[in-house]
């Protein structure tokens, strides 16, 4: 773990008097404790106050009524899908993207910076402080998408790793975009490289990351696949995709391929501990112990599986066997709340309908999915994801006080099962970004008049072919 900065000069901010659950190994809660943050990073933590004598004690807060957590970290999504909610709203996955393709291939850069601003300011109020974007849409002509994505992150400052997305796979080709809204496989990975390299940052509090992102095994093809795996290895960065997320992806692949989604993944070289994939609903045994073998990761996305009837992964068996899983909005088209702490429970309650039944997820281990498990997904769990010294400063104090908590003796529980608890603060890199539910860093009515704005030119536009 890197070192902070000479603990002298750094300033501190110190928050006492709260429960706190660090989703550490240990899974360590306090009933009544204290963290001390400096610069950056979390520098102790534990029962009771904190302790006397601290030098450049900045601030100090008193958060009597509030759970201390990690800041959440949300693994899969799709910010441009923001200025689309609330389509197709009756539909299976297939049908769903063949009604909405015709029109997320009119997006252009203002739209993705807008969308960018909706899906980001949505989370970071909620608790998230490590986001992520599936980008795969690239329609010619569009702008710099993924540059005004990135900004938009920065610009909310919330820790973000662009999935830098590719799709060659078009309407002429079997595919299910048109073919204008396509790249060839030569282009998607020169801009895939270019992508990495002006923003990708490897460093220990790196706030912009990028991974290496083909679509799906249905929307590009075997060598976009196999040079992709092969570029972000070259380039030392992680790997993402949807995989299983349907029966018909899973006959798809048998009658294209002559195997399913996994054998196919491991053919083209996306099985390992720098991948993960997004849904993973459709895995029999063979799967899970592949991706356990691999320590391939999973974004479990629970509400937009159910939204379109995708079905229910088989988080508990995933759990079981060692593969890592963490939480995903998915892209709003398909979840339109894009929120992640609703995920905490959905992903409970969810899993509880399946065969493990009430056994099948406590309260925390889908506080655990939405932290650690996330943080790990995403190659930063020696990072964030946890409450412990060393690591950075990415947190969040949720009031449980209120009329919709007060009564509930387990904090965690509350937070979990009860309904979506206020945050008060939210922190990133030790930076306040969100006080008493309020945004710190945008403006929260612009931010829903511009997206507004996008998504009826957007509509426009695509009515007008």
């Amino acid at each position: 773990m890197a070192p902070p900065a000479d603990p002298r000069a750094v300033e501190r901010t110190v928050i006492e008097n709260c429960a706190v659950a660090t989703v550490d190994a240990a899974g360590t809660e306090y009933a009544d404790g204290h963290l001390v943050l400096a610069g950056n990073r979390i520098e102790s933590l534990g029962a009771g106050k904190a302790p006397e004598n601290l030098r450049n004690v900045v601030r100090r807060i008193d958060a009597t009524g509030h759970l201390a957590t990690p800041g959440l970290v949300n693994t899969h999504h799709h910010f441009y899908q923001w200025i689309t909610r609330g389509l197709a709203t009756d539909h299976n996955l297939f049908d769903w993207l063949v009604a909405l393709y015709p029109t997320w291939s009119r997006i252009d850069e203002q739209m993705a910076h807008a969308a960018a601003q909706g899906s980001l300011a949505m989370m970071a109020r909620g608790g998230v402080t490590t986001a992520m974007d599936h980008h795969y849409v690239f329609p010619r002509g569009a702008g710099d998408l993924s540059g005004a994505i990135i900004s938009a992150a920065a610009d909310m400052g919330v820790r973000f790793t662009l999935a830098r997305g590719s799709m060659d796979r078009g309407e002429k080709d079997g595919g299910l975009p048109p073919d204008f809204a396509v790249e060839s496989l030569d282009d998607a990975l020169a801009a895939t490289e270019e992508t990495v390299a002006r923003h990708h940052d490897a460093s220990f509090d790196a706030m912009t990351q990028v991974a290496v992102a083909p679509c799906s095994p249905f929307s590009v093809s075997t060598e976009l696949m196999r040079q992709g795996a092969e570029l972000a290895r070259r380039l030392g960065v992680r790997l993402h995709t949807h995989g299983s997320e349907t029966v018909e992806e899973e006959k798809f692949c048998h009658e294209l391929f002559g195997m399913g989604p996994t054998d196919y993944f491991e053919s083209t070289g996306w099985l390992g501990e720098d991948v993960w994939m997004a849904h993973c609903v459709h895995m029999n045994d063979s799967d899970i112990a592949a991706f356990a073998r691999t320590r391939t990761g999973v974004a479990h996305c629970p509400s937009s599986n159910a939204r379109l009837a995708a079905g229910i992964a088989r988080v508990p068996d995933m759990l079981a066997a060692g593969v890592p899983v963490g939480l995903g909005v998915d892209g709003t088209a398909s979840n339109e709340s894009g929120e992640l702490h609703t995920e905490l429970r959905n992903a409970l309650l969810v899993n509880r309908l399946g065969p493990h039944r009430e056994a099948a997820l406590t309260a925390r281990q889908a506080l655990r999915l939405g932290t650690l498990g996330g943080a790990q997904v995403l190659g930063r769990g020696d990072q964030t994801g946890s409450l412990e010294p060393g690591k950075l400063a990415d947190l969040v104090l949720w009031k449980l006080d209120g009329i919709g908590h007060s009564s509930i003796a387990d904090p965690v529980a509350a937070l979990v099962l009860g309904a979506a608890a206020p945050v008060t603060a939210s922190f990133v890199n030790g930076r306040q970004i969100v006080e008493d539910g309020r945004l710190l860093t945008a403006d929260e009515d612009a931010i829903a008049r511009t997206t507004r704005d996008e998504a009826r030119r957007l509509a426009r536009i695509a009515a007008e072919g």
